[in-house]
This record gives C-alpha cells, structure tokens and sequence, in this order.
C-alpha cells in the first residue's frame, strides 16, 4: 500500500518540461511565408540554374512558377509546423532535420518569390556562401578551443582584425602570401596572449577583457592604416593573393564542385582544421583534458592535469586558428586591408559557437547558415529583387538572433567557462 502511494506521488509531481520556442518560430515563419509567398506574389517564375560551363556534366536549369511554389512550400511549412507543435506537447523537442528542412523549404520559397522574372545561378550563390562563412568558420573553432578550456573568448573579434591587417602587412613586404599567413597566425596569438594573461593569471573577468582587446585592436589598425599603410599603399598594403587551384575531376562535379573544389589553400587549410578539431576535440587525450578543464578544473587538478597553462595554450592556439580566418580577409577575399574590414564577424562567430553548442561541426554548419543570410543580401540585389536593401542588410543579423533565440532553445555551455580557477 505505501509503495503504490510513493509511485503515485512520483508520478504526480512528474513535470513535463516543454518548450514551446521552435514551434512558434515555424509559426511566424508560416505565417510570413502565407503573406508573402502568396497574398503578395506577382505570379511569375523564377530561372535556376545549376550548373557552370566547365562543369563535366551540364544540368538543365529549372523554372519554378512563384505563386504556384508559394502555394506548396507554405503548405509543407504549416505541416512541419503542426508536426513540432506535436513534439512540443509532448514534451520533446523538436529534431535538427525538422529543422533543416523547414529552413530549406521556406528558402526555395524566398528564392522564388524574391528573384521572380530573374535568373539565379546556384553555384554562385553557394560560393559566395562559402566565401563569407571561411572567417566565422575559422573564429567559431577558435572560440569553441578557448570556450572548452573555460576561456570565454569575446576577443574573436579583435583576433581577426589583427590577423588581418598583419598578414596584408608582411604578404606585401616579402612577397609571399605564405608568410603573411603564417604571420597572421602569430598576430592572433599575441591578441590570445593578452587574453590569457589577464584571464588566467590576474583573474580579470574575461568578457571585460575581450571586449577591451577587441576595441584596443579595432583603435590601433584603424591608427596605422590611416598613419602606415594610405601613406603607402603599394608598398605596405598590396599583399599577393593566393590562386585558386582546382582538383582534377572534383572541380567538375556539378554545383558542389566549382564550390568546394576550386578553392585557395586557406579554404582548403580549413577543411583539415575542421576535421582534426573535431577529431581531436573528442577522441583525444589533448581534448579529454581541455574539455575537463572547462568543466571541472578542481577534478583536472587532482588528476595532475595544469589547469592554467591547458588553459593559457590552448587560449593562444585559439587565437592562431583565428588569425587564419583574418588572413583570409586579405589574402584569399579583398586583398588589401580595409579599416574595420572585419564588420562584426568575430561576433557572428560567437553566435556560431552559441548556435552549433561547442561542436565544431555543428558550428561550421551554423557559420555557413549566416554566410548564406550575408551573400543573399548581393545575389538579390545583382537580380533586382523587390526586397528592400535595408532588409537585407539586417539579414544576417536577423538570423543570427533568430538562430540564438528562436531554434537553440536551452543551451549548457562549459560548467566553468568564464570562471577563473584558484589552486588550493
């Protein structure tokens, strides 16, 4: 008798914590869609092509009606919709694939309704996404490193903008943009230093600190480049680029290859950093005891590990993978530094962190998410899309909350990230 009542009173005070944040997301998305795709649709079509001309195989382009498109994809939105409702109620979230393909659905739609009586050449929109989403990649692994060893690296910002303007600095005076890359590496770390030093050592709250490297960086390039670099431009800021070079074959697979396989080495760098961090993050000794440092630096210090130089070099190797996605700016994009040239991407990137929950794949897949949202805003405008330019101009950062807030739902990063650690 008295166990039945326990199991009762167990089940009884059973709570059933539900979060209600994706569905309504896919509701207003709905809704937006319904308005737009539809009730303001022109009822033309939009061209797709996907394919280039050196591709090895030549798909026909695709014309897709806008209303009629419209039409479908807010009917499988409000599907989806209705499906996470369900997950919701019953006390689970909603899965990354639901996800993904409501996010995938609603952009066709967008596309189709946004580039009406134009021509869209998918091959180029994705480059262009990879393109813009090579430095948040480089600064999301940089702020995972230095997250998972309980640093908390606002500074990813300023780690870029060094890397930026160092690299276009030495690429120029010696010539080989090798070198500038290899600086660029050096200048992140010496940011990372500083972060570490007064982080780890002197127990300074490391948001103030970031925050204070990234305006500290900002006024200092912003000085020499005004001061240094117009004075002489030729001399000081024409850094040599590096070529693209094409794999034989991949180069020519249609849509994915004139994307991934027609690259420069920092893209390609990129592809082994990924690899080897997400590796090395979780199979690793190295990322068992970085990741024990984040999360419980009083067990780690038991065990023998040193939690102030784990987390002082892992710090410092944080900010030259950085670095690389600031080189990038200046020897793989622009090719000459430009005051501010980083706009804001090193927070992108920490919102990337935040979005793909300390995972290196799962960050990488949330920088190209926001890369997506940069370079849709210079597709849509090249085609005369009715979409007003301001809109786009936010588009990224809309995306960017939207990501955080809306389809995140409750995130745990490292127990002691942010927490300085005092040997007893």
């Amino acid at each position: 008798m008295s166990q039945s009542l326990t199991l009762n009173n167990e089940t009884a005070n059973t709570v059933v914590l539900r979060s209600w944040k994706a569905p309504i997301a896919f509701a207003a998305f709905t809704a937006v869609s319904f308005l737009i795709f539809i009730l303001f649709n022109t009822g033309a079509s939009t061209n797709f092509r996907l394919s280039t001309e050196s591709d090895f195989i030549q798909l026909p382009s695709i014309d897709l009606p806008a209303l009629a498109t419209g039409i479908v994809v807010t009917a499988v939105l409000f599907v989806i919709t209705m499906v996470s409702f369900f997950f919701s109620r019953r006390g689970k979230s909603s899965p990354v694939w639901m996800i993904s393909a409501f996010g995938f659905f609603f952009m066709v739609g967008f596309l189709t309704w946004a580039g009406a009586d134009g021509s869209i050449l998918i091959p180029g929109l994705l480059l262009g996404t990879l393109g813009l989403s090579i430095p948040l990649i480089f600064g999301a692994l940089g702020g995972i490193i230095s997250e998972r060893v309980g640093v908390i690296n606002i500074a990813i910002e300023g780690q870029l903008l060094a890397g930026a303007f160092v690299s276009a600095m030495v690429a120029t005076l010696t010539g080989s943009p090798y070198l500038g890359l290899a600086s660029a590496m050096v200048a992140g770390m010496l940011v990372s230093f500083v972060l570490a030093t007064f982080s780890v050592k002197y127990l300074v709250d490391q948001v103030i600190v970031g925050v204070v490297l990234n305006v500290l960086v900002l006024g200092l390039t912003s000085f020499l480049y005004s001061q240094v670099l117009s004075a002489n431009t030729p001399a000081l800021n024409s850094p040599p680029r590096f070529d693209r070079i094409e794999i034989p074959l991949l180069s020519q697979i249609p849509i994915i290859g004139p994307v991934l396989f027609r690259q420069t080495v920092i893209v390609y760098l990129m592809y082994v950093i990924v690899a080897i961090v997400a590796y090395a993050l979780f199979k690793t000794k190295w990322g068992l005891r970085l990741r024990s440092v984040g999360e419980h630096p009083m067990a780690a210090d038991t065990v023998g590990i040193n939690v102030a130089a784990t987390r002082f070099w892992n710090v410092a190797l944080a900010g030259a993978i950085a670095g690389i996605g600031g080189a990038y700016f200046t020897l793989g994009s622009v090719g000459a530094f430009q005051k501010e040239m980083t706009a804001g991407a090193g927070f992108i990137a920490l919102a990337a962190v935040i979005f793909g929950r300390w995972d290196p794949i799962r960050a990488t897949l949330a920088a190209l998410l926001f890369g997506f949202a940069s370079n849709l805003q210079n597709v849509l405008s090249i085609i005369g899309s009715p979409v007003p330019s301001e809109f786009m101009l936010m588009l990224p950062y809309v995306v960017t909350i939207f990501a955080v807030a809306g389809f995140v739902g409750r995130v745990r990063g490292p127990a002691a990230a942010g927490k300085p650690y005092v040997k007893s």
